[in-house]
């Protein structure tokens, strides 16, 4: 149960090769929000009781050993990992993850920790997501789980995962939010100076690798000829023409091999194109739709908000320098 102050109960996770943000990030917003209402009694807790390695070198001191843990909690913390492929391989790790958890208000992931929760069962019949890079392997691994690999955190009955390292707070903040209200969250964003509610998704991060290696050599080709020039003019007609096929077996083999369309894919590698010279050049956006084949800057703005959720202009704005 939580603690007899009114206080809500957090017990949080870490373990040899944690990465340190994943569990600092959450641990700095629920101090902080402290600080401005919030009332959250923290444990911290390791598989062993002794102090955790994180992936950067860092010694993490506990409060003791996860099997400890007596009673409910409020939340339960668990982070992510580098070496997560094995961590999940321990049962009593994952045993003490599922038994907590049952005892727990809510369950709350950071990065790779969601495949800490998938093996405890926790994401069966979920919604979730984890870093973009994982994404393929958790919906592999788990596959009764829908992974939503765009979301920064999703949030489903009691569970809620996050996305990689800072997403972690993003997560944070949210669970401030409904617990002690926005006024709270807002107050320890504010402190922190990060944002209340990031705009955009996981894709502003991550260069395209959903595209699936094509069967077919003439349609290999073809992907290559646009990726290795953009701004050509890529007609329906043109692209059949240069795969050697018919319009109707084109439309066919995108649609069996990459699950797209071949207008929606050109604008799929335009897009990326020009992601590339905003963070690379200081060339006007209009210039940028031209260079990559757009026929306005009105065209490129609505693509990229499409694509990524933000204009290209705020994604300049926010990727292309600290500001420093």
């Amino acid at each position: 149960m939580s603690p007899s102050n009114g206080a809500r109960r957090v017990v949080v996770l870490a373990y040899d090769g944690v990465r340190l943000l994943d569990l600092t990030g959450p641990l700095e917003v629920l101090t902080t929000a402290n600080d401005f209402g919030a009332r959250y009694d923290i444990t911290v807790v390791s598989p062993d009781g002794r102090p955790a390695a994180t992936s950067n070198g860092t010694a993490l001191a506990v409060d003791g050993r996860i099997a400890d843990v007596t009673g409910a909690c409020d939340v339960l913390l668990v982070a992510g990992g580098a070496d997560w492929a094995s961590t999940v391989l321990e049962p009593p790790m994952v045993d003490a993850v599922r038994d907590l958890a049952a005892r727990a208000g809510c369950v709350a992931s950071i990065c790779a920790g969601a495949f800490l929760l998938g093996a405890a069962g926790l994401l069966d019949g979920r919604r979730a997501t984890t870093h973009w890079r994982f994404t393929g392997e958790l919906a592999t691994r788990f596959p009764t789980t829908t992974v939503e690999p765009d979301a920064l955190f999703v949030w489903d009955g009691k569970v809620v995962t996050s996305a990689g390292v800072s997403a972690g707070i993003d997560l944070t903040l949210a669970l401030v939010e409904r617990q002690f209200g926005a006024d709270v969250a807002r107050a320890a964003a504010k402190d922190m100076v990060v944002f209340m509610q990031r705009p955009g998704g996981q894709s502003q991060f991550s260069v395209r690798t959903s595209t699936t290696h094509p069967r077919h050599e003439p349609l290999r080709k073809l992907l290559d000829t646009i990726t290795a020039n953009p701004a050509a003019p890529h007609s329906l007609a043109g692209m059949a023409r240069t795969a050697g096929l018919s319009v109707r077996h084109l439309n066919r083999l995108f649609r069996d091999e990459l699950d797209t369309t071949p207008a929606r894919y050109v604008e799929q590698v335009r897009v990326e194109a020009a992601k590339s010279r905003l963070e690379s050049c200081d060339d006007a956006i209009a210039t940028i739709a031209r260079q990559v084949g757009f026929g306005s800057p009105a065209s490129l703005r609505r693509a990229f908000a499409r694509e990524f959720g933000v204009t290209p202009t705020a994604f300049r704005e926010r990727f292309n320098s600290t500001g420093v």
